[in-house]
């Protein structure tokens, strides 16, 4: 079975997907939408695709999963119309930027027994997939401590800033679901710190571009998560684990592995430069575990209740630095 692929949104993500899906020998890009026609055109042209509006493809019998790459305040209303058209959905993070609103569209999810995807990448990437194999083949013991540096080379546009819902559900939402899935337990409390060090128009839009948070879970493992919007030597992107028998650490990765040695000391290439390209290989293998998990019958993962609790976890870390206080997951998932 051929899985026919319908993809929402032709835009910078869109494109990696479909890309993702093409290479896919279970999978075919058959239909592809965009609100800018010209954007939804070249897909469609590259890839052989049919263009049609998003009412055609949930009543379409030829579709049989949809790829959600539109703006984020349509996911949730996207996810329920094809959940109730019985298409497979994989949903770009988040599912939307308020938390009742993500309940209320899972309750459709689970009304219509459909099957969502929601598009951590970070777990698929194979760097951070062999730091979590580590854990799972006990080679580090029991886990107790996880530090996460994610940092961005620049500012987002501030157009983008002000619709993104703010660095904790925009950044570091990626970072609360690896710090779980690095832990394997649910986080109980949550405590951050916030500023504005780069640009102060971020403070005028409201948001911040340096914040750190501290997790804890109910056996007192901890995650640390430390975020910037500027990092002038690349995107940094780095997960240690710590645990009762030793540490392992996925480290950044550099487009060109080599490394010149002289007197004046050791040169490396730079990092990659952003997420489209530092990330490639978890794109693929993202769509490709979707694929599977569709055509087996079996659960996906992350599922809509990650992302939920990643959502959560964000509006606590933005509780915290508005009280100055520690947060307990308790008040928020209730």
């Amino acid at each position: 079975m051929t899985l026919r692929f319908a993809l929402l949104g032709a835009g910078r993500i869109g494109k990696t997907h479909a890309q993702a899906i093409h290479n896919n020998p279970d999978a075919t890009l058959a239909v592809v939408t965009d609100a800018m026609p010209a954007a939804a055109e070249a897909i469609a042209v590259q890839y052989g695709a049919e263009i049609r509006d998003m009412e055609a493809i949930a009543a379409a019998d030829d579709i049989d999963a949809v790829v959600i790459c539109t703006p984020t305040n349509t996911h949730a209303d996207l996810i329920e119309l094809f959940a109730r058209a019985g298409k497979a959905i994989f949903c770009e993070k988040p599912i939307d930027l308020s938390l009742d609103r993500v309940k209320a569209c899972l309750a459709v999810v689970d009304e219509t027994n459909a099957t969502l995807m929601i598009g951590f990448n970070r777990r698929f990437d194979p760097h951070f997939m062999g730091a979590r194999a580590a854990i799972d083949d006990g080679q580090i013991g029991d886990v107790e401590q996880v530090v996460i540096s994610s940092r961005d080379p620049g500012l987002p546009p501030y157009e983008y800033v002000t619709v993104s819902g703010g660095i904790f559900r925009d950044m570091t939402i990626h970072d609360f679901d690896m710090a779980r899935f690095m832990l394997g337990e649910e986080i109980e409390t949550v405590q951050a710190a916030a500023s504005v060090l780069v640009d102060p128009k971020m403070g005028e839009l409201g948001d911040y571009d340096t914040v750190s948070v501290i997790l804890t879970t109910a056996t007192g493992k901890q995650a640390m998560i430390n975020n910037s919007r500027r990092a002038t030597y690349g995107y940094d992107q780095r997960v240690e684990v710590h645990g009762s028998k030793g540490a392992v650490t996925a480290m950044n990765e550099h487009p060109v592995q080599v490394e010149v040695a002289s007197a004046d000391g050791y040169n490396r290439a730079p990092l990659h430069d952003f997420f489209m390209t530092r990330y490639v290989a978890a794109y693929a293998a993202e769509i490709a575990a979707f694929v599977a998990s569709v055509k087996d019958g079996q659960a996906t993962h992350p599922a809509g209740r990650d992302g939920m609790i990643a959502l959560a976890l964000a509006d606590a870390a933005n509780i915290s630095v508005d009280e100055s206080r520690v947060v307990n997951m308790s008040e928020i998932l209730t």
